[in-house]
């Protein structure tokens, strides 16, 4: 596993690279442009250079775009999906500039409509989108429910991901906030195991993509996306380190996304941390296991 998080790309990616081997990051993840506004940022070829020069010997493996928030493939206004279709296409081809893992997106809601029928309409965007990009993978992030939120169920991510042409740059990327706000207990390793094998036989292993590693403000089932610090929410040290740890998530980038201990994005005691916990994670199951 190479655990990671989310970091500041201001100045140009290569920043992003540095900001992330200043908190001893293995994995990244950063916004392509302003995640709450619309405003494109395409990346030069001097950006995309210094960005391929900082990860030369760099200790971060991997990294990953995150779409912006904004972006609703699903919304029935044609106009606001005529919108993600484009920053979702921008940050594919960025992707493929850069030679990321993975632009990781949250796929919609349906506000209005059936789920049904915004699987639909999202699956439409996505499929355009992957068209009009070459190589990056798309992670569908699972979601915690609220507001009509798509992905809060295995089933709906593997609709989205038939529905878009099941093209195998299409993957998943795993919240361990999400899923235990929408009703998945992932803070045991025999619970985890559980729902890992549920998400096998709906969506298939080989789609996971990358990871989201945060505690959750609030309880199992409360369909509330809430995060709390590492160990201090509803999952606790324990959950975080069993999810940490989970066998099947070998080699897949691990990202924290915050709020951290000061209160705002990761610091390097944040990253601290979740390499202590892993740790404790790893223990735990090798105790098991004897």
């Amino acid at each position: 596993m190479l655990v990671g998080a989310h970091v500041s790309p201001a100045g140009g990616p290569a920043n992003a690279v540095r900001n992330g081997e200043e908190r001893g990051c293995q994995a990244i993840q950063f916004f392509n442009q302003s995640p709450r506004a619309w405003r494109a940022r395409v990346y030069t070829d001097e950006e995309i250079a210094a960005y391929r020069d900082a990860l030369e010997g760099s200790p971060v493996q991997a990294t990953l775009i995150h779409a912006v928030y904004l972006l609703n493939c699903a919304s029935e206004d044609r106009e606001l999906r005529d919108k993600s279709l484009n920053a979702l296409t921008i940050a594919l081809r960025s992707g493929d500039a850069l030679g990321v893992q993975g632009v990781v997106i949250h796929a919609g809601s349906a506000l209005k409509s059936g789920v049904d029928e915004a699987i639909g309409r999202a699956a439409a965007v996505i499929r355009e989108a992957l068209a009009e990009s070459e190589r990056c993978p798309l992670h569908l992030e699972n979601t915690a429910g609220s507001g009509g939120t798509l992905g809060r169920s295995f089933r709906e991510l593997a609709d989205l991901i038939d529905k878009a042409g099941g093209d195998q740059r299409l993957g998943m990327c795993l919240d361990s906030c999400h899923l235990y706000a929408s009703g998945f207990d992932v803070r045991t390793p025999e619970s985890l195991t559980e729902v890992i094998d549920e998400c096998a036989t709906a969506v298939g292993l080989d789609r996971l993509g990358s990871l989201h590693i945060n505690d959750s403000k609030t309880g199992l089932g409360s369909n509330v996306d809430r995060h709390a610090p590492l160990g201090e929410g509803d999952l606790g040290t324990q959950g975080c380190a069993t999810f940490l740890s989970e066998p099947r998530f070998e080699g897949l980038p691990a990202i924290f996304e915050g709020p951290g201990v000061g209160g705002k994005a990761a610091t390097p005691e944040d990253v601290k941390i979740l390499k202590r916990l892993r740790k404790r994670g790893l223990k735990a199951r090798a105790k098991q296991q004897a």
